[in-house]
């Protein structure tokens, strides 16, 4: 029985990258040894273990057979026949198809170490396109190592699995798993660009890949192109280090701009409350979960007025909170202005300096939210007495007051 280290754990040392989890292939040993060894099995379509004392993933080397369209149509072989090279060759890229073995050695049947010097996505085998997650997973790569590009012959790879219905046969919540996980890495937009660019994009995400070719007025948007300018965006967010659901509220908040009718080009008047019924339509497809779809909604609806801000009188401004459930919810309502600063930011061309610009509504809603909450709505209640429909009026008319005053409005 040997061990090998696998997988990423290899490539990110060759990188001189930090390795905090380790995967590791086991030749030459059967489940009942394993266990007998004191490994917990924890693998439900192969065996993959546990150890007892570090609690690593151990497998079994394995070989796979394609049976059935999608992900999940896959039969596994494991037995100790199988060698180390016959588990390597069945991985999807190069890079992640090295191992290293107990003396350090590193073995590399696919020239994984070529490719890396390279900065080359390329698959390994024609078995890649077997496995539609692996157009997902390039995707989200070259996300987190920007500076690699995808082999010619994997970029034509992917388009014919695309063009196959491949792509289609993704279930929903690996889509958002790999979506989600690419968003946090380094460089979210290349991402999209590599699903963009094998026409993956328009199958799992048609809602995003439409804002490409469609044109805003440059005064505002030096980028000009609305595709463009979301990617300007996510990346900003990436860079500031915010969390998933402003990074998704920054991928999603310009959608209705796709639906704007070409003959309105380059105006897009209305296109919020369009993008808030894009962005649940899309939210519901991929089953993105609830934290990230509900601030999703609120920043493609409300992004405007929140850029709007230092213009809005104070009874707007209150409308504005209730709306966003924001006294009860305050946090979730910064996360809102963090995504409509990332759009503020998120420009390209002459309009680079607005990255370091102040961006003023923030901290101007913060104050006029603070000073909505401080109001005692249980005492105002009382002041109602018996009319108790007149609540609701009152209350928001004393928090109309609050700002009044604290903004200094007359």
């Amino acid at each position: 029985m040997k061990t090998y280290v696998v997988g990423g754990a290899v490539r990110d040392e060759l990188l001189g990258l930090p390795v905090s989890d380790r995967d590791h292939v086991v030749v030459g040993a059967t489940p009942e040894q394993m266990i007998a060894a004191g490994f917990r099995p924890v693998g439900k379509d192969f065996p993959v273990f546990l150890h007892p004392k570090t609690q690593e993933e151990y497998a079994l080397a394995r070989t796979e057979r394609k049976t059935a369209p999608g992900y999940h149509g896959f039969v596994f072989h494991t037995e100790p026949s199988v060698t180390l090279e016959d588990d390597l060759v069945r991985r999807d890229l190069t890079i992640n198809a090295m191992a290293r073995a107990e003396d350090g050695s590193v073995i590399d049947p696919c020239h994984g170490q070529r490719d890396l010097q390279a900065r080359l996505f390329r698959h390994v085998s024609p078995a890649f396109a077997e496995d539609p997650v692996r157009i997902l997973r390039v995707a989200r790569f070259a996300a987190r190592f920007p500076e690699f590009r995808v082999a010619d012959e994997t970029r034509a790879l992917m388009r014919h699995m695309v063009d196959q219905g491949e792509a289609d046969a993704l279930v929903p919540e690996r889509v958002w798993q790999e979506i989600a996980r690419g968003l946090m890495e380094q460089k979210p937009s290349r991402m999209f660009e590599v699903l963009r660019d094998c026409g993956a994009l328009e199958r799992i995400m048609p809602e995003l890949d439409a804002l490409w070719g469609v044109p805003q007025p440059p005064r505002h948007h030096p980028e000009v192109d609305t595709g463009v300018h979301t990617l300007l965006v996510i990346d900003y967010a990436a860079e500031r280090g915010f969390e998933l659901p402003v990074r998704f509220a920054a991928l999603v908040h310009d959608l209705g701009k796709g639906a704007t009718p070409d003959a309105a080009w380059p105006s897009h008047h209305g296109h919020e409350g369009m993008g808030a019924e894009l962005v649940a339509a899309l939210s519901k497809r991929l089953r993105v979960p609830n934290d990230c779809r509900d601030l999703a909604l609120m920043a493609a609806r409300e992004h405007g007025d929140v850029h709007r801000a230092l213009e809005l009188r104070a009874n707007t401004m209150v409308s504005l909170f209730e709306r966003c459930d924001g006294f009860r919810k305050p946090d979730r309502f910064k996360q809102l202005l963090l995504a409509a600063e990332c759009d503020y930011r998120g420009r390209g061309g002459d309009g680079h300096e607005m990255r370091s610009r102040d961006y003023p509504q923030g901290p101007h809603l913060l104050k006029a939210l603070a000073a909505a909450r401080a109001v005692d709505a249980g005492a105002v209640a009382a002041r109602c007495g018996e009319d108790r429909a007149r609540i609701p009026e009152a209350v928001h008319a004393a928090r109309v007051s609050a700002v009044k005053a604290a903004l200094h409005e007359s």
